[in-house]
């Protein structure tokens, strides 16, 4: 039976359009989003690493992750769609049947090792997000396209990546650090299919990006990374004696 908090994520996603998505990593942010009036929930792999006190790039035992997504979700009154980096070397099956009891209608999915950060093969990701696919027909999948991380990024080989993920059962694909507009454009034109854009300094607008036909624009770590930038210059201010509020 088609779960219908997956339908309306997945309906969610309209190029020219974008889902905006603040991405959490606990209860008190996951309040603060739905509270503002936006329509999912996406949470943030290092974000919660780092609340869980590890690092980014698989430390999290699964264990601890898919519990923190599972809280997330019991707080959420809307859908949630988790980052679960490349699936914590978990078989797709079992991936999705984690997934799945978590309560997360959707997840991102990357394409490189997280741990030496190397491109996985085009063909054998395209594999994973298949059988990730098969496992659950319901499950609205980000296919995370790590290319534009290098300086050396060939942008017809991620397209290709893309376009191949798409075909292997991808909702949508995430080009994360393709911030330039009309590198932008010419990616939605060529891929043809739904795009999610990580919003960071020097990203178009969110206005812009639904004119480049952007499907889904996201914020990473950066919403909790300045948070805790902020509570570590407070706790420094204490630790001199000034007030952390000025």
């Amino acid at each position: 039976m088609t779960d219908p908090r997956a339908t309306e994520l997945r309906a969610l996603h309209v190029p020219g359009t974008p889902l905006i998505l603040p991405n959490v990593w606990d209860g008190a942010s996951t309040h603060a989003v739905q509270d503002a009036g936006f329509r999912a929930i996406a949470t943030g792999s290092a974000a919660v690493a780092a609340v869980l006190g590890y690092r980014d790039g698989e430390d999290t035992p699964p264990a601890e992750m898919f519990a923190a997504i599972a809280r997330i979700v019991r707080l959420a009154r809307v859908p949630v769609t988790a980052d679960v980096e490349r699936g914590y070397g978990l078989p797709p099956k079992e991936l999705a049947e984690r997934l799945a009891e978590t309560g997360a209608v959707g997840c991102n999915l990357e394409d490189s090792d997280p741990r030496t950060n190397a491109p996985i093969d085009a063909a054998r990701q395209a594999d994973f997000l298949a059988e990730v696919r098969a496992a659950d027909p319901d499950l609205v999948i980000n296919a995370r396209v790590d290319s534009f991380l290098h300086p050396d990024a060939d942008q017809e080989e991620a397209a290709d990546r893309a376009r191949r993920y798409l075909a292997a059962g991808a909702d949508c694909v995430y080009p994360i650090g393709l911030s330039d507009a009309e590198r932008i454009r010419w990616f939605v034109r060529e891929v043809g299919g739904p795009v999610n854009i990580l919003f960071r300094p020097g990203t178009p607008s969110l206005a812009e990006l639904a004119t480049l036909g952007v499907a889904r624009v996201s914020y990473g770590h950066g919403l909790h990374a300045a948070a805790h930038a902020r509570a570590v210059e407070m706790i420094s201010a204490i630790r001199s004696g000034a007030s952390p509020y000025q």
